[in-house]
């Protein structure tokens, strides 16, 4: 049967250190002591990492060709930042503890005795070198030759081909590397790998970034146990990776986070107890008197030298300043700050909160506009961390269906992926944060793991604790959040059925209530009138256009709050979300808008039809490839006319953003159907427009009873242009705009008393060449100079003639224009 085992990440290169080199947590070396732990790292890390080292019997080789371009890539381009070759190391040694902790689930035995996991980083001053050993799986000597020696390739991707493929089993094919390893040579010229693995004898791997060697390690004193140290001969340019500061500050930086405990061999100076002192002054004169006795057996001659000689030394001792304090070595872990979701949420601050999603997120500076930190029980057990983000990620909705979830999933503790298409919804994936469940299952694949069924109610619970989570941000913090993710938020109730409920009380809209806050669906519904039965929305291009519509005329006249739509996904979402709170919605520019119910209202409504049927008769019969019908209105105050869509077709609003769909389908059915629905011309009975045409619509009625002629196309002209300016009015677009503009002519002309038949005049010819203009000045200057007799006569004559011709160019220019 064929194992699947799941590791996401780039398997590089990782390093382990030698049992016998631990010391002991939070243990102060001191003196001899110091001595001895200094000598023992000295030993087990090595002046030269390759001093003791058979070389002339080790086995040489060339890298292969690929390998030799993407180191050159790497050190050329890739990593401009040479800080990065340390992150992109622990990283590998993170991921070598990974595998090993993973076979160890199923396999204790695997751990031998090396059953600490970690990573020690040791920086050898003298000698420029620096050391990052782990306990990690260790590589074979084949290892070596494949993993360091041929192409890098993603260790997750090879590793579940052949497992799948049934080429080997996972033992032989975990500890594979990634391209970061060779982020190495950007600041060592020489990098030697030390490497034991369960099923083979320790080797040693170097190379100078031309060729490699590799030779079997003999040395009794440098064996690991189990894991890889990579020793670094720092190039003189990168001595400053000497400091134990700068190692600290980059650990810091990029690997705080890690799993796993990182040690780094520091000093201090520590204050000496004057007790101590006392009894070491004490000691040092017992061994005084010891070497006087000593003395005292000796020649007299040379006593009495040697007593001068101890004098002296007294006295020098005497004037040497005493010492209160001294450096100390030990191991010091770097990232005491473990995964937070880990802990207890009542012993996690908040700063701690904000400090893990900056690490988490690689965003410096940006606070989470919100988190959540839970353990959810009962059918699966998991641990989790959500937050919300200050912004949308940068085209979130312009890519909204190739988005993927932003949570990294891990499994007891060993990352799995953050791949997962449908670990939350879409309109939820702007959230990011980290998944951590003992229940699910380690040795599957992805995929597999995907389809789990725990994985399903992980989803489900996760949605109830983000919508939970979004709701308890203070008002303050959710007009930020509603800003940003008040989109996602009407997308959820388009594909999340099961929570619109818990979505419909996140819901934020524009209302006619408060012209500068959003109000919610909770604060509407406690605002609403004793009778009011419905909650009414207005959607339309923006809140100008929504408060001058006349569909909200009488609703506002008679103090009913109305909601505005100005967002384009808003009519669409609100469309699937048939209640709220049993109160049902209503868009007042449908059908179906009930104001007064009474017996009164009812009966005035009456009254009014049976008055304007003559025009409701004609506007049908003439509009009749237009509208549906046309009736007495309710709902309008100021305005002549609207034209009212029917349940089941669009809206002005819906119309215009159908319409505006980049990749909308020509003569499509399913949008024809909503489109070519005809709508409902609804007059006003009280405005003067309109009981100016009832005159004339019941003169034609009187005139077809008298067979008499019935033509009026004023009239009919009307009808037309109140058809289209109601179109306008109403948010639908305008089917022939050029017959509109013609029809308004028409109006303008009988309005203003022209003729209908009256042509534009034909344009003069008034043009005169400038040739023609100069010679004629000439000529009458020619004049003036031969007839001085007649100069001002003619000057005169000259004025006037130049007065025609700027009146005759002003009448030229008006017929132009």
């Amino acid at each position: 049967m064929k194992t699947w085992v799941l590791l996401v990440g780039v398997f590089a290169l990782v390093a382990a250190l030698s049992a016998p080199v631990r010391a002991e947590d939070d243990v102060v070396v001191e003196d001899a002591a110091a001595e001895a732990v200094v000598e023992d790292v000295a030993e087990t890390t090595g002046n030269a990492a390759t001093a003791g080292l058979d070389m002339e019997n080790a086995e040489a080789f060339e890298f292969q060709a690929e390998v030799n371009r993407m180191m050159k890539l790497i050190i050329n381009s890739l990593y401009k930042n040479k800080d990065i070759y340390l992150r992109e190391l622990i990283s590998n040694a993170s991921d070598a503890l990974d595998k090993i902790r993973f076979l160890s689930v199923t396999d204790s035995s695997v751990l031998g005795d090396v059953t600490d996991l970690h990573i020690k980083i040791h920086v050898d001053k003298e000698n420029g070198i620096l050391h990052i050993t782990d306990t990690g799986i260790g590589m074979t000597k084949q290892d070596l030759i494949n993993n360091l020696g041929t192409i890098a390739k993603s260790g997750t991707s090879d590793f579940l081909t052949a497992v799948a493929e049934g080429q080997a089993d996972a033992g032989s094919l975990i500890g594979q590397f990634g391209v970061g390893f060779y982020s190495a040579f950007l600041v060592a010229d020489t990098v030697v790998v030390t490497s034991k693995h369960n099923d083979d004898v320790q080797h040693v791997w170097t190379s100078d970034a031309s060729s490699f060697s590799i030779v079997e390690d003999t040395r009794e004193e440098e064996q690991l146990g189990r894991g890889t140290r990579i020793s670094l001969h720092l190039k003189e340019e990168a001595k400053e990776f000497l400091e134990e500061n700068k190692i600290r500050e980059l650990i810091k930086k990029y690997s705080e986070f890690i799993s796993f405990d990182i040690y780094l061999y520091t000093s201090k100076v520590v204050d000496i107890d004057p007790a101590e002192l006392e009894a070491e002054a004490e000691a040092m004169e017992v061994d005084a008197e010891e070497e006087g006795d000593e003395e005292d057996a000796e020649g007299d001659d040379e006593e009495g030298d040697e007593d001068g000689a101890v004098e002296e030394e007294d006295d020098e001792e005497d004037t040497t300043p005493v010492e209160t304090t001294r450096t100390v070595w030990d191991w010091e872990v770097i990232n005491a700050n473990k995964p937070i979701w880990t802990r207890n949420a009542k012993d996690v601050e908040k700063e701690e909160y904000v400090k893990f999603f900056q690490a988490f997120t690689k965003e410096d500076g940006k606070e989470p506009l919100g988190h959540i930190h839970f353990t959810a029980e009962g059918e699966v057990t998991f641990r989790a961390i959500l937050y919300i983000p200050e912004t949308a990620p940068n085209g979130f909705y312009n890519d909204y269906g190739g988005q993927r979830s932003n949570l990294k999933m891990y499994v007891r503790r060993v990352f799995i992926t953050d791949e997962f298409e449908d670990m939350m919804p879409k309109y939820l994936g702007f959230l990011k944060g980290v998944v951590d469940s003992d229940d699910l299952p380690l040795n599957v694949s992805r995929e597999t793991l995907q389809q789990h069924k725990l994985l399903k109610v992980i989803k489900k619970k996760l949605v109830r604790k983000a919508l939970d989570m979004i709701k308890k941000l203070d008002k303050e913090t959710y007009q930020k959040f509603w800003k940003e993710f008040g989109t996602s938020i009407k997308l959820g109730l388009i594909e999340d059925y099961s929570n619109r409920t818990r979505l419909a009380k996140l819901l934020r809209f524009m209302s006619s209530y408060d012209k500068t806050e959003y109000v919610s669906l909770e604060e509407y519904v406690e605002r609403m009138k004793s009778n009011q039965e419905t909650i009414f929305f207005m959607a339309a291009a923006s809140r100008t256009e929504a408060e001058s519509s006349p569909f909200v005329e009488r609703l506002l006249k008679r103090g009913y709050e109305v909601l505005y739509l100005v967002e384009p996904v808003d009519e669409y979402a609100l469309q699937n979300l048939p209640e709220f709170d049993g109160k049902k919605f209503q868009n007042v520019a449908k059908e179906g808008l009930t104001l007064d119910d009474s017996e009164a209202a009812k009966e005035l409504l009456e009254q009014q039809q049976q008055e304007f049927e003559p025009l409701t008769k004609y506007l049908a019969d003439v509009l009749g490839d237009s509208i549906e019908k046309a009736v007495v209105s309710d709902r309008l105050t100021d305005s002549p006319c609207a034209l009212v869509a029917t349940q089941y077709g669009w809206s002005g609003n819906m119309e215009r953003i159908m319409r505006a769909q980049a990749y909308a389908k020509a003569d499509d059915a399913s949008s024809n159907f909503y489109a070519n629905q005809k709508k409902v011309l609804e007059l006003n009975p009280r405005h003067p427009l309109i009981k100016n045409m009832l005159e004339r619509a019941a003169s034609v009625a009187a005139a077809e009873e008298a067979e008499e002629d019935t033509t009026d196309s004023l009239l009919e002209d009307t009808a037309r242009v109140l058809l289209d300016t109601a179109r306008l009015r109403s948010g639908y677009m305008m089917d022939n705009s050029v017959e509109f503009a013609q029809r308004i002519e028409r109006m303008l002309r009988v309005s203003t008393g022209v003729d209908l038949d009256a042509q534009v005049e034909p344009e003069p010819e008034l043009f005169v060449d400038d040739d023609e203009e100069e010679g004629d000045d000439e000529e009458e200057e020619v004049e003036a100079d031969d007839e001085e007799d007649a100069e001002e006569d003619e000057e005169g004559e000259e004025g006037e003639e130049d007065e025609v011709d700027e009146e005759a160019d002003e009448e030229a220019g008006h017929d132009e224009l």
